[in-house]
């Protein structure tokens, strides 16, 4: 019997009976932070590039701002 008879319909590519649970987890999120934008915001920031680019001009200023107040 072929290991296509073997899982019915699934093919054999889709077959993660071998995979290890949990291989990746520990690097999951790491030097990730999960932004949910407003609803109203995504017509302004369609996608991460955008409001990446958005945050990091805004920072400057903060930063800036904090230089020159002290």
């Amino acid at each position: 019997m072929s290991n296509d008879e073997e899982l019915g319909d699934i093919r054999s590519e889709y077959d993660f009976s071998g995979g290890q649970r949990g291989k990746y987890s520990a690097s999951f999120g790491k030097d990730t932070n999960v932004l949910i934008l407003d609803p109203d915001l995504l017509d302004v920031f369609p996608d991460a590039e955008s409001a990446g680019k958005a945050l990091r001009a805004l920072a400057e200023l903060i930063r800036a701002q904090r230089r020159d107040a002290v």
